[in-house]
C-alpha cells in the first residue's frame, strides 16, 4: 500500500526541518502584528470560482472537486486567499476597531497538477493577508514581510519582481489593446490561450504553453495604460520599498495567475545555481473587489503566500541548514529487572520536572542502551543498577565530556538543569 501520487510523509527527521520553519514563520507574524487564522480544508466550490476566477487553470483543470452526500459541491482549498477573505465578510471583521486586519495562516494546499520538483498534489502555505487598508506603505510592509521569510533562514540569492495591473480602469483600457494585439495571431495560440484571449487576455502573458510566441514580446505593457492614481500608487510603494533599502526589479509582465490581483503584484525567485527551472518561489499581491465580490463592504486587500516545500529546495540550493532541536536531555540506562519500576518512576518524574528523558523498553543490554543513548542525542545518561536503586541514587555520565557523578535521585533534574 502506498500513499497517492503528489503526496509525501514527513518522517521525523523532516518534520523536524518543518517545526522550525513553522515556528520561525509564527514569530515573525508577531514581530509584523500578524494573528493566525484556521479556515476549513474544503469550501463550498462557488468561493474559488468567484474568488480565484473561472478562467484561471487553478479553477478550470486543478481543483480537487466532489458532491457531499447532500448533493452540495465541495472543493478542497487549493489557496488560502479566498477562504481568508470569506471568513473576513462571514465574521464581519470589517466591524473590527483594529484595523487593517492582519491576518497569517499556515496549511495544507490542494491542486491537480502533474507532480514534479517542489510542486505536489498537497503542498503547505504559509501566508498572510492585510485587509481593510488601501495606503502603498501596508504593501511595501508585505514585500518586506515576504523577503524576510527567506531571510530569516540565511537565503541570499533572491529576487523580488514587482508589477503594477492597475484598478479597473485600466485593466479595461489594457485589455482592450491587448485583444486588438493577439486577435491576428489568435489561431497560432494554444487552446486554452485561444478561449482567453475573449475572457481573460491578461492571462494570455502567464501561458508557459506559448511564453516563447513573438506575440508576447511585443504584448502591450498595462504600465503603458495605468491611470493616473494607479501610477502614482506604483510610485509610491516603489518609494516605500527604496525607504526600506529593498531592492526590486520592474517586470511588466508579471501578472499572477489568480484573477482577483489589482494594482501591486509581486514574486519572489531564487537566483541560486541547481535550484530548477520553476524559480518561483512565493508572490502575492493587491485584491482590492475581492471582499466586495464575496458579499463584503468595499474593502481593499494584500497578501502573499508561500510554499514551504520550496522554502526547503532553496535552503538545500544555497546549502543551508537548519538548526534543529534534536536529541533528548537524559536517558536512563536500567541494569537488571529489579529496577525497571524505578527507572519507570524515575523517568516519568524528570520529565514532570521539564527533562525531556527517554528509557529503554526491549529489556537491551548496558552496551546496547548506550547505543541508544547516542542514536537519540541524549546529553546525558543517567546509570540505574539495583546498588544506586537501594542507596537512592544513580551515576549520571554527561556523554559530551565523560564526566560521570553520582547523584540523587531526586536531585538529577536539578543537576542536568544546571549543566
Amino acid at each position: 500500500m502506498h500513499i497517492p501520487r503528489g503526496t509525501e510523509d514527513l518522517l521525523p527527521e523532516a518534520t523536524e526541518k518543518w517545526q522550525v520553519i513553522e515556528n520561525t514563520l509564527r514569530k515573525l507574524s508577531e514581530k509584523y502584528h500578524y494573528k493566525e487564522i484556521r479556515t476549513p480544508m474544503f469550501e463550498r466550490t462557488e468561493l474559488f470560482q468567484r474568488g480565484v476566477g473561472d478562467t484561471t487553470d487553478i479553477v478550470q483543470k486543478e481543483m480537487y472537486t466532489f458532491e457531499d452526500r447532500g448533493g452540495r459541491s465541495l472543493t478542497l482549498r487549493p489557496e488560502g486567499t479566498a477562504s481568508v477573505a470569506r471568513s473576513y465578510v462571514q465574521h464581519k471583521m470589517h466591524g473590527l476597531p483594529e484595523q487593517p486586519t492582519k491576518l497569517y495562516y499556515i496549511g495544507p494546499m490542494f491542486r491537480y497538477e502533474r507532480p514534479q520538483q517542489g510542486r505536489t498534489r498537497q503542498f503547505t502555505q504559509f501566508g498572510i493577508e492585510a485587509i481593510g487598508s488601501d495606503n502603498p506603505a501596508i504593501d511595501a510592509e508585505v514585500l518586506a514581510f515576504a523577503m524576510e521569510c527567506y531571510e530569516a533562514f540565511g537565503l541570499k540569492s533572491l529576487k523580488l519582481v514587482i508589477n503594477s495591473l492597475g484598478d479597473h480602469e485600466s485593466r479595461q483600457n489594457h485589455r482592450k489593446a491587448l485583444i486588438e494585439h493577439f486577435q491576428p495571431h489568435q489561431e497560432e495560440l494554444c487552446q486554452d490561450c485561444q478561449v482567453r484571449l475573449e475572457k481573460n487576455p491578461l492571462r494570455l502573458l502567464d501561458c508557459k504553453v506559448d511564453q516563447d510566441h513573438p506575440a508576447m514580446k511585443t504584448a502591450p505593457s498595462i504600465l503603458d495604460y495605468l491611470n493616473e492614481y494607479s501610477s502614482n500608487y506604483f510610485e509610491s510603494v516603489k518609494k516605500h520599498l527604496d525607504a526600506m533599502g529593498i531592492s526590486y526589479t520592474v517586470d511588466e509582465n508579471l501578472v499572477r495567475g489568480l484573477d482577483y490581483y489589482t494594482q501591486t503584484a509581486f514574486e519572489i525567485m531564487s537566483e541560486a545555481d541547481g535550484f530548477g527551472s520553476i524559480t518561483t518561489l512565493s508572490g502575492g499581491g493587491r485584491y482590492n473587489g475581492l471582499i466586495e465580490d464575496l458579499g463584503g463592504p468595499e474593502t481593499s486587500g494584500i497578501g502573499f503566500a508561500l510554499s514551504i516545500e520550496r522554502l526547503l529546495m532553496a535552503l538545500e540550493a544555497e546549502k543551508l541548514s537548519l538548526e534543529t532541536n534534536a536529541g533528548i536531555d537524559c536517558y536512563i540506562v536500567s541494569i537488571g529487572e529489579e529496577v525497571t519500576f524505578t527507572a519507570t518512576e524515575l523517568t516519568h518524574q524528570l520529565r514532570q520536572q521539564g527533562i525531556r528523558a527517554d528509557r529503554d523498553y526491549l529489556n537491551k543490554k548496558m552496551k546496547a542502551q548506550f547505543k541508544a543513548a547516542e542514536r537519540a542525542n541524549a546529553k546525558f545518561v543517567v546509570i540505574l543498577g539495583e546498588n544506586e536503586m537501594n542507596e537512592g541514587k544513580a551515576q549520571v555520565k554527561e556523554l559530551a565530556t565523560g564526566e560521570q557523578t553520582t547523584v540523587p535521585l531526586n536531585e538529577i533534574a536539578t543537576y542536568i538543569g544546571g549543566k
